[in-house]
Parts: structure tokens; C-alpha cells; sequence
């Protein structure tokens, strides 16, 4: 059998490859690609893609493409049931699943920085899974600290952070990425689909996800309340921008449309906003 997916792997693309050569084809060849030629090679090479879009083997609901896999081919292994969610909490950022999540990706997300020739990332990522599957099935009880008061100490910690944690809302790192992406290109039409190329994450789960770290706002609406506020901030004094450069910059397609939309949000047409803070500064000198 032939499988084919995105190049660059991490989490989902090395998990399912050693699954398949483990438990469903130990003589499998696992192909990498760029990901716009995924599709189009798998029919050529005659493979299977897996964790694409619109591609029976990928994610599904809050479930990646290793719990696919195991579904699919009806895998009972106990310890590939206890690997599942450690790596669907690693791919998805939802480390809250499992303890050993952010350890997984943290290894998982150093290999890629550290080994630039997939085939050779592949090899040595069977051997990060062989050693994972070994900790599931043998050793999830083993301890590190073996002396009492080490446990105590531990304990003592653990409970620390668990109510630190629980007065924090967690943010994980692809909402703090995609802000700072909004940021520099507020004045680009920018697509979800193609910015969850980039944070490599499924397009359904980031729209999804999406309006629980940006104000309960969807990705449109977000987008155009952060060009408002650019946009009222380049009609500040001293700024000498026109109305016409405002749109520009804010990536709105014309001026009409900027008048439009800008009036929709303030109740204010931008010349009249624009006046009106004009008149403010000159009330306070």
C-alpha cells in the first residue's frame, strides 16, 4: 500500500505512518509532498492521502486522523487506545487531553526544526511512537520519583498549578499566531483556509474554534472590527491620510465599500468621524 500526505510532518503525519507500518502494513510506503500536490499525485502514485482535507483518512468533530485510523481498521489495542487522545491533544492544541500532550509536541515540533529530509524525520519519528507505544502499554504507572517525600513535594505542586490553571484561560498557540497574522496583514484580503495552510491546522476546526479566543466573533466579523479600529486610528490627528488611503491601507477594495462598512459599525460616515474627532482636539487645546 501507498499513502501520500503534506510534507513538513509533526504530529498527525508521523503518528499515522507508524500506526499503518505497526498494525495495518508493516511494508507500506509512506510519500511526502507539497500539500497542493497531494490530490493530484495520489492519483498519479496510485497512494491514499491521508490528513488533507475532504480526504476519507483525516480529522472528523474534535477527532484527528490517528483516531480515524484506529476506527477504520478496528484496532483494540489498549495501548494505541491510551496513545489516542495524547495525540490528538498534540495536534489539535488541546493539550487539556492528555498530560503527555505538550510533551509530544514539543519533541514532535523540535524534530521538524532539527531534521529537514521527511523520510529521515519518518525514521526517527517510528522510533519517538515505538518508545510512546512501550510507556502505554507497560509503564503509565512507573514514577521518575521513586522517595516519598519527593512524591509529597510533587503533589504539592501539581495542585499549585491545577488552580493557577483553572483561573487562566488558556490560549493556545495557534490563536496567539493567527493574531499577530491579523495584525501585519490587516490590509490583505485574507482567507481562513489558506492561514490554517500556514498554522497547519484543519480549516473546519479553526473556524470552529475560532470565536472562543477572538471576542465571540466569527473570522469575518473579527476581521473587519480590526480594520474599523485601524481605520479610526489613521483618522486621528495629526495623521493627514486621506479617506481613500485609509481604505487602502485597511484593505478594504475601495473607498464606497470602506464608507459602508465603516458607517455600519460607528453609526458615523468616516468624513463626519474624521471632523468630529478633528473638533474633539481642538476643544481640548
Amino acid at each position: 500500500m501507498k499513502w501520500i500526505t503534506r510534507e513538513r510532518p509533526k504530529i498527525d503525519r508521523l503518528a499515522c505512518p507508524w500506526l499503518i507500518k505497526r498494525f495495518i502494513d508493516e511494508k507500506a510506503e509512506i510519500i511526502y509532498v507539497p500539500f497542493d500536490q497531494v490530490i493530484n499525485q495520489s492519483r498519479k502514485l496510485e497512494a491514499i492521502p491521508f490528513d488533507i482535507p475532504d480526504v476519507e483518512f483525516t480529522h472528523y468533530g474534535t477527532e484527528c486522523s490517528f483516531d480515524y485510523f484506529i476506527k477504520k481498521y478496528k484496532i483494540k489495542d489498549k495501548a494505541i487506545l491510551a496513545m489516542a487522545p495524547i495525540v490528538r491533544g498534540a495536534d489539535t492544541d488541546h493539550h487539556e487531553l492528555s498530560a503527555v500532550s505538550s510533551g509530544l509536541w514539543a519533541i514532535s515540533a523540535g524534530l521538524s526544526q532539527n531534521i529537514i529530509d521527511d523520510q529521515e524525520l519518518l525514521q526517527q519519528g517510528m522510533i519517538l511512537y515505538d518508545a510512546l507505544y512501550t510507556w502505554a502499554r507497560y509503564l503509565q504507572k512507573e514514577k521518575h520519583t521513586q522517595q516519598p517525600f519527593e512524591n509529597l513535594l510533587l503533589d504539592v505542586f501539581n495542585n499549585y498549578l491545577k488552580k493557577r490553571k483553572g483561573s487562566e484561560k488558556k490560549i493556545p498557540a495557534w490563536a496567539r499566531q493567527l493574531k499577530e497574522i491579523i495584525q501585519d496583514h490587516i490590509d490583505t484580503n485574507l482567507s481562513l483556509k489558506e492561514i490554517s495552510k500556514g498554522l497547519e491546522i484543519n480549516p473546519s476546526y479553526l473556524s470552529r474554534e475560532f470565536s472562543k479566543y477572538f471576542e465571540d466573533l466569527s473570522f469575518g466579523e473579527y476581521i473587519r472590527k480590526q480594520r474599523i479600529e485601524k481605520a479610526s486610528e489613521l483618522m486621528s490627528p495629526p495623521n493627514s491620510y486621506s479617506l481613500t488611503e485609509i481604505a487602502y491601507l485597511t484593505g478594504f477594495s475601495d473607498q464606497s465599500h470602506f464608507t459602508r462598512i465603516f458607517k455600519k459599525h460607528t453609526g458615523k460616515s468616516p468624513s463626519t468621524f474624521k471632523r468630529d474627532l478633528l473638533k474633539s482636539k481642538i476643544r481640548t487645546k
